[in-house]
């Protein structure tokens, strides 16, 4: 098996071992985790259970004409009712759901009939969207309905596309270039005329939408900063026409492009499963079924090409699936349904909706793209944890999108390094500074998962000041200010990147510097103000309290904390030193729910947070607090130490060296030859796994033994005899 590859032309050798481009570094090319790791092993019938889950929750909306009728709008909207068609039809041909048939016969006569009448029968002008599911509901339905009636529908789907379509010209474009092709492939619309219109879209347009080597991700251009959610629907659409067999001019060029931006976004993926935040319709759960489909669709594709990356694939993939349960409904009056935004409150609010959003739509893409994911998943593949899982990175995207990911051990933090200056489509989405910390095997709601942003202003974990009379948080600023990123170091297991905050060209305003330090246990943030003014500052940590429902808070000395009621997972600021003066601030209400912003006042040069995202059975945080304690290369705690660039804790141990003291007594028990980069995986006393970057001969304990490039060696033996020191 080869790892997971993002070697890129503008790549070169970091001290680390790591590989460099542009502001991203990378080392994803490790295989073993700082954690224990177990497959998911969810079947595709799981798939099928939230499918009908939503079809009859659907189906209970459909009107006598076979419209689905959303519950909020009490009309038609958009593609409800197409998707849902699609979704019945995926059901009666894994032989489920028997008794919702006609339901979704009546659904295609209704959504055929209206694409046959042209984009003003179509609801809300949304023809480009009917055109792929209604091609493909067709193969469904065939030897379901008579042939009378199939015959019917498929003459209606001849109607031409440039009399179905509004014409917009981003995303939207690519659903026709998708919907166009499969048209072609089932004979109902002319196979040159197909090609011509591809050709034309992906030369005159939707190439530019592509972001450079390295990254390949697609810009929507519908925020500013540009949207990571909706990035994944036209690299989406896209990659689904090559993977459907599309085979004219460009089909090589289209597939680099959206095989490389599929394989990039592993890396913007949170290790629970999440999209990444920022940009309009961030933080819908639909998108994350998006990523679902991507991913299964690629480790189809390399599956024969390159094993371990196809079983990277269909993990992301289950990791997709799994994420969206924590928003499925169980109430009875919506069960089987999905929350339209990631929170619990009262559709009615629209709390953090763009105009566009609403709760039959969006269900309606949530069973498309499931039922998508479904046909696409074909083959058993063997999971492999994800590279979210194993980490690695520390990188920006393209200044279009303006976000930084780091993650070390599983633990990912997301920054924006800018922030919107402007509402778009009914909503600010992108503030200034860290929206994410997530960790894997950790319930990443937590973290927060995102920062909240509205004209009154914004929470981010990023510093504030007082001027004129009055705190300002960095995240209420994105007119004023930006984030600069670096990196320092980057392994598997230790992380070292930093943000400078300073005005934008024309501004003023005092500067500041983030010092970040991430290793699989959490993060340790070092602020310190750069500019030599006196204004006072502190910085801020946003914590989540309610999502639609109470979360549980709890306040210690210097600690603040947050779980969920029903949850052992906990989310913990811990303020490092001298206990610094905290006050808290008004909740604002994110995409997530109510963020509570904590203002934490330095005692000394440095304000030092250490976020610890704890799960059951790991030390409380005031014993974490109480043992941490910084050092001149690093630092230590009862959860492990940081010594220049190695670490150790309790499950791996690793770094860039030629040897470890893994005890903490002078001794380095683990040597190399020359150094490398290198991860032990541990259990207690013992190293039973060990992988390096490059071949190298080793001596563990007196054993000489010659290690190949990240090819894993198992191993059981007895090297740390005692307690690490704390």
């Amino acid at each position: 098996m080869r790892p997971t590859k993002f070697l890129l032309s503008l790549a070169l050798l970091l001290p680390s071992g790591a590989i460099a481009f542009g502001q991203a570094v990378v080392r994803t090319d490790f295989h073993l985790t700082a954690y224990p790791w177990k497959p998911l092993e969810i079947p595709s019938s799981r798939y099928l259970e939230a499918i009908e889950g939503i079809c009859r929750f659907s189906a209970r909306q459909q009107n006598a004409e076979g419209a689905i009728v959303d519950p909020f709008l009490h009309r038609e909207h958009q593609y409800a009712t197409p998707y849902f068609a699609y979704a019945v039809g995926t059901l009666l041909a894994a032989g489920r759901a028997p008794d919702l048939a006609q339901n979704g016969v009546r659904a295609m006569e209704h959504a055929t009939g209206n694409f046959s009448g042209g984009r003003e029968r179509i609801p809300d002008n949304h023809g480009e969207f009917f055109i792929a599911a209604l091609t493909e509901a067709l193969g469904l339905y065939a030897g379901r309905v008579p042939e009378a009636t199939l015959s019917r529908w498929r003459e209606r789907m001849r109607k031409p596309g440039r009399e179905v379509i509004r014409g917009s010209l981003n995303n939207w474009e690519t659903y026709f270039m998708k919907g166009e092709w499969l048209r072609a492939v089932a004979g109902l619309a002319d196979r040159g005329g197909a090609v011509e219109t591809i050709e034309n879209a992906w030369k005159s347009r939707q190439r530019e939408h592509f972001a450079p080597e390295p990254w390949y991700l697609y810009h929507d251009r519908s925020s500013d900063p540009d949207t990571l959610s909706v990035e994944a629907v036209g690299r989406g659409n896209l990659l689904a026409l090559i993977h459907s067999g599309y085979d004219g001019p460009s089909a090589e060029r289209i597939r680099r492009a959206v095989e490389s931006g599929t394989r990039f976004t592993l890396l913007l993926q949170d290790p629970s499963g999440q999209v990444p935040a920022n940009g309009r319709t961030d933080d819908h759960v639909w998108v994350d079924v998006g990523y679902q489909l991507a991913f299964e669709v690629m480790a189809e594709r390399m599956r024969d090409r390159d094993a371990w990356q196809a079983a990277q694939f269909r993990h992301a993939a289950m990791l997709g699936f799994q994420s969206i349960a924590r928003w499925r409904r169980t109430d009875e009056e919506w069960a089987g349904s999905y929350y339209v935004t990631k929170n619990r409150f009262d559709p009615a609010l629209r709390v953090g909706y763009q105009l566009a959003s609403e709760y039959s739509n969006y269900n309606g893409s949530l069973m498309f793209h499931l039922s998508e994911a479904y046909h696409a998943r074909r083959t058993e593949v063997e999971e492999r944890p994800s590279p979210s899982e194993i980490g690695g990175y520390a990188l920006t995207t393209d200044p279009q999108f303006s976000s930084a990911f780091a993650n070390a051990g599983g633990v990912l933090m997301q920054a924006n390094l800018r922030g919107d200056e402007a509402a778009s489509s009914g909503n600010w989405w992108t503030p200034l500074g860290v929206v994410r910390f997530a960790r894997a095997g950790w319930e990443t709601r937590l973290g927060p998962s995102d920062g909240a942003l509205t004209g009154e202003g914004g929470v981010t974990f990023a510093p504030e000041f007082f001027e004129n009379g009055r705190w300002r948080r960095l995240a209420d600023l994105s007119g004023r200010y930006e984030g600069r990123w670096s990196v320092q170091f980057v392994h598997p297991l230790l992380v070292r990147c930093a943000i400078d905050y300073r005005p934008k060209a024309g501004f003023t305003g005092p500067t500041f510097r983030d010092d970040f330090t991430l290793t699989p246990d959490g993060v340790l943030s070092v602020v310190t103000k750069t500019s030599p003014d006196a204004l006072p500052w502190a910085v801020t940590w946003p914590l989540i309290e309610n999502d639609g429902r109470a979360l549980v808070r709890s306040r210690g000395d210097g600690i603040q904390s947050v779980r969920y009621p029903d949850g052992a997972d906990q989310q913990n600021f811990i303020a490092i030193g001298d206990r610094p003066q905290m006050e808290e601030g008004v909740p604002m209400r994110s995409t997530y729910g109510d963020l509570r912003p904590i203002r934490v006042r330095p005692t000394g040069p440095a304000n030092v947070t250490f976020v610890y995202p704890r799960r059951a059975g790991e030390p409380e945080a005031g014993s974490v607090r109480d043992s941490l304690v910084l050092t001149s290369d690093g630092f230590r705690s009862l959860l492990g130490r940081v010594k220049g660039t190695l670490y150790v804790g309790k499950t791996a141990a690793g770094g860039f060296g030629s040897g470890i003291d893994l005890n903490g007594d002078g001794i380095s028990r683990v040597e190399f030859a020359k150094p490398c980069a290198f991860l032990l995986q541990l259990n207690g006393p013992r190293v039973t796994a060990a992988e390096t970057d490059r071949d190298v001969t080793g001596k563990l304990r007196g054993r000489t033994m010659e290690f190949k490039a990240h090819v894993p060696v198992p191993l059981d033996l007895v090297l740390n005899s005692t307690p690490i020191r704390k």
